[in-house]
């Protein structure tokens, strides 16, 4: 027996049942007018905001089979606090979209809507307001609008590496994008799964990859501030893989992003290595996407602790590993990388 669909309910009581989710509006910045009204007021104390926006689709982004509604909320806030903390921000705010097929069921929504409150409330960044609207026959689209505030520092953008910065990640490498091959190739696990049986370390490491794709949490949102204050010259998140997201750095900045291949293979070291084998494991750290963690150029001798030195910046252009120029390259939204 199936529960009750979007289309029973008005959207006043959708939004009574979804708002009490996400508790009173606290955060860094005051919010001088919470969800409710037309548009919503959040204080902007340093003066400058930052402002980013993301959608993600059903059946492109997500797929039910694999992730619980909860997972779904957390990663689609994950994605959306990364850009963020690159700014050298911290964030203060989020507004929501849902467009649904009508025929969506209520229990998935008030699912969706734990998911992000709970991320929510771990960065501090309160859920200010948002939007619903109906959408065709199997579509469900989340757009997420997060602002951030920079609290008096200048943003840390792409194009300020400089030859003879180093190259320091800051959170994982290739654990979403080897979860995502483990559930394409049927091996994965996903929320419709028990916990794994027995201590095989396989099954333990393909359940650890799997997860990390389904929710992507982690996400080192406070580490991007931390690295502006450290003076980052360059900062972007690891959304469509890392070659691809330095290649931005490295074009915006005009040098040439050399990786360090041994560093590489110590971050793949560990459950990508168990569960995909070293060359699988290795390819993912240079092109799996979704990661959602920092990558950083910075003065030698400035990297923060917790932050692990993968390259340098050289004179040239693009990116290579060890010289060489990658095989991989990482994800494109309309066409295959």
């Amino acid at each position: 027996m199936t529960g009750a669909r979007l289309q029973d309910l008005s959207e006043g009581e959708l939004l009574a049942r979804l708002f009490p989710l996400f508790g009173a509006a606290t955060g860094p910045a005051e919010v001088l007018l919470g969800p409710g009204d037309d548009a919503a007021v959040l204080a902007a104390p340093s003066g400058a905001s930052v402002l980013t926006t993301d959608t993600m689709v059903l059946g492109r982004d997500w797929h039910d089979e694999w992730s619980a509604p909860e997972e779904v909320g957390r990663k689609v806030i994950a994605q959306n606090l990364s850009d963020v903390a690159a700014m050298g921000a911290v964030p203060t705010g989020l507004l929501i979209a849902l467009a649904a097929d009508p025929e969506t069921e209520v229990a998935w929504a008030v699912g969706l809507a734990e998911g992000i409150a709970s991320a929510a409330a771990e960065a501090g960044a309160p859920v200010i307001g948002g939007d619903l609207s109906s959408a065709g026959r199997g579509t469900v689209l989340i757009g997420i609008t997060a602002v951030g505030d920079l609290q008096g520092r200048a943003p840390v953008r792409r194009n300020g590496a400089h030859v003879g910065d180093v190259v320091a990640v800051r959170g994982s490498l290739g654990r979403s994008g080897g979860g995502l091959q483990l559930l394409l190739a049927g091996r994965g696990r996903t929320h419709l799964d028990g916990p794994v049986d027995g201590a095989d370390p396989v099954d333990r490491a393909v359940d650890e990859l799997c997860l990390a794709h389904r929710r992507t949490d982690g996400v080192p949102w406070r580490s991007g501030a931390e690295a502006a204050d450290a003076g980052a010259t360059a900062m972007i998140d690891v959304s469509d893989g890392l070659v691809r997201d330095l290649g931005r750095v490295a074009d915006a900045s005009g040098v040439l992003v050399d990786l360090d291949g041994a560093a590489l293979e110590q971050v793949a070291a560990g459950a990508l290595t168990v569960a995909l084998g070293a060359e699988d494991a290795l390819r993912q750290v240079l092109s799996g996407g979704e990661e959602h963690s920092l990558v950083a150029t910075f003065p030698p001798g400035a990297v923060p602790a917790g932050w692990q030195v993968i390259g340098v910046c050289a004179e040239g252009d693009g990116v290579r590993v060890d010289g060489r120029v990658p095989e991989v390259t990482g994800w494109d939204h309309f066409r295959a990388g």
